[in-house]
């Protein structure tokens, strides 16, 4: 019994798509509320003053503002302050 399939049938054709993870954003940038700021693996950074935290570990903005990357307590924490009126 022949253990090669025939008609050259690829075995390894699948591919997974990409996770576009990274900072998305820089320091001193304004956002938006709802921005995504990071998309990461595990908590690398953590979540500063007025940014939650998604189910994946991403960092979002929860105010519109300008972003501010802080190391705090051994923990490098990325934070958003609102912006004054006419700042932005």
């Amino acid at each position: 019994m022949a253990h090669k399939k025939g008609q050259g049938s690829s075995r390894n054709g699948r591919d997974s798509n990409p996770q576009y993870r990274g900072i998305k954003v820089g320091e001193g940038q304004f956002v938006t509320s709802g921005s995504i700021l990071i998309r990461q693996l595990g908590t690398k950074f953590h979540a500063g003053k007025n940014v939650g935290t998604g189910s994946d570990w991403t960092l979002f903005a929860y105010v519109d503002g300008k972003v501010k990357f802080e190391d705090r307590a051994n923990k490098r924490l990325i934070s958003v302050y609102p912006v004054e009126a006419g700042e932005a």
